[in-house]
């Protein structure tokens, strides 16, 4: 099998292992940047150029797609779509994703587990958003944030109303919500790969902070999940569309509730605290997708709105 990896940086652990995982396995694998394709679209025979060369005869594609290029990172892969290239994970499944506001609706319509969250656009609106919230202490969210970037904890219905006053002043769209002070600082990364949870970590926010994000200094070890927490993950990544996904949860008094759930997740921080070959599992579940899909016209869309 003939396998492209888009992602603008090979040397990046993730895409590394999956090369290596790919390689094991007997298959061709080459890493693009997406950045660096441009494409020709027509009726007739559609493609893509990559630094002079037409990219033709691949099987597979495996998207590792950053938020700040996901526009044009998505066109790319609808392209390798319209040319009959299976996609590990849809184009329109990665939009769907990288919209925390959409996702948070769809995932509320199917009624799966949130922490109550607010929106708005005019600051004359602010006290209720915080009253619907539950008030303070409250987390305060860019939506076009990533990795704890852009998230902000409000201790006090003062410096809430004072953050969000701010953020309406910048024109940045943010979402308000209800702060599960019960999770201690801790989030439980669930890898989801087709209908399976393959790995699963606790991440703990050092001393000081409540963001458990890796990048920020958190730590991370091995959790077993519960049952209702492996139904939500698996859940939360059907309702995107995705084959493959990190589902963020947080352990609340009402049970597990959906953070985020992230289209590109890094394998570095879960290989490392589970010990799980999970770009192994990636490619394996690959291999099953792509022999069930050759003879298909790639028309399927996978996800719920």
């Amino acid at each position: 099998m003939k396998i492209a990896i888009l992602s603008r940086n090979a040397e990046l652990y993730s895409t590394k292992r999956l090369v290596e995982a790919a390689t094991l396995a007997g298959h061709e694998v080459r890493v693009i940047d997406p950045l660096m394709c441009y494409m020709n679209i027509n009726r007739i025979n559609s493609s893509i150029h990559y630094k002079g060369e037409v990219l033709e005869g691949f099987d597979a594609v495996i998207p590792r797609i950053g938020a700040s290029i996901t526009f044009y990172g998505t066109a790319v892969l609808r392209q390798f779509e319209m040319m009959g290239v299976y996609a590990l994970n849809e184009s329109v499944a990665i939009g769907r994703a990288r919209d925390k506001l959409r996702s948070l609706q769809l995932l509320a319509r199917q009624g799966i587990g949130l922490p109550v969250t607010g929106f708005a656009d005019k600051p004359g609106d602010i006290p209720d958003l915080i009253d619907m919230v539950g008030g303070a202490p409250l987390v305060i969210k860019l939506l076009e944030g990533t990795q704890g970037i852009g998230v902000v904890l409000a201790e006090t219905r003062t410096a809430a109303e004072s953050v969000i006053d701010a953020f309406m002043g910048l024109n940045a769209h943010i979402l308000v919500q209800e702060y599960i002070k019960e999770a201690n600082g801790a989030d439980i990364r669930c890898f989801v790969v087709g209908d399976k949870v393959v790995a699963a970590m606790k991440r703990q926010a050092k001393a000081g902070e409540f963001r458990s994000n890796l990048h920020r200094g958190g730590t991370a070890t091995k959790v077993s999940l519960t049952p209702e927490e492996r139904r939500t993950a698996l859940a939360a990544a059907k309702t995107m569309g995705l084959d493959v996904a990190g589902v963020d949860l947080l352990r609340s008094n009402h049970g597990p509730v959906v953070m985020e759930v992230n289209s590109s997740p890094g394998l570095e921080g879960i290989e490392s605290a589970t010990g799980k070959d999970v770009a192994g599992a990636i490619i394996q579940h690959l291999e099953k997708r792509v022999s069930s899909f050759k003879g298909r016209k790639p028309a399927k869309t996978k996800g719920t709105g």
